[in-house]
């Protein structure tokens, strides 16, 4: 019969998606891992495969969180656009809770992880173009409904989205950069309300 693993998943992931994030891939070791996991090296590999396989679990979950935070603010927004403006402000806020880091873990893992690191890097590339279709249905749904003009390109405004929020996102990182990112963040989102026609 075999054993159960005596350890909450969710929390393991929880913390090493923490840790991932604060020191980035490569340089989060497995004895960083072991310390914050509180689990033998054995056990690591035998939940998740390696740490490239724990690494990517944490990444899914991020992103799939940004997902859910997303539709959220389309949900409960008066429109599309007004949606995704408030999306961009709430990237902007810094969160009740401190972060791991300043910058978005998929942003850091893009700009970490070389091309010849196929399986993490497509990982990567996957879960932003998940976002960024998430933009453009949300673009396309703003079409259908007025707000744009029926020339308006919803990939080509989503693809913008995404390259605006990922320059957010990675100017966070500057220590010094607190007091701009909810003006910067404002600015994408009036940029965004202004895309829609009278």
């Amino acid at each position: 019969m075999a054993r159960r693993a005596s350890y909450d998943r969710d929390e393991v992931v929880a913390r090493a998606q923490a840790l991932f994030w604060r020191k980035g891939y490569h340089a989060t070791s497995l004895k960083d891992l072991e310390g914050a996991l509180n689990l033998r090296p054995g056990s690591i590999y035998a939940a998740f495969g390696s740490k490239e396989g724990l690494f990517a679990e944490t990444l899914r979950i991020y992103g799939q969180n940004s997902r859910e935070q997303l539709a959220e603010a389309l949900a409960t927004a008066a429109s599309p656009l007004a949606g995704l403006a408030d999306h961009v402000r709430e990237l902007g806020c810094a969160p009740d809770v401190p972060a791991p880091s300043r910058a978005c873990m998929l942003v850091k893992t893009l700009l970490e992880v070389p091309d010849d690191d196929p399986a993490l890097r497509s990982a990567t590339e996957e879960m932003m173009a998940l976002i960024e279709g998430d933009f453009a249905a949300a673009f396309s749904a703003a079409r259908t409904a007025g707000e744009l003009p029926d020339s308006a390109d919803p990939q080509r405004l989503a693809s913008r989205l995404q390259a605006a929020i990922f320059g957010l996102r990675a100017y966070a990182q500057r220590r010094d950069s607190q007091d701009r990112v909810a003006a910067l963040a404002e600015d994408i989102a009036r940029d965004l309300e202004a895309l829609r026609q009278a």
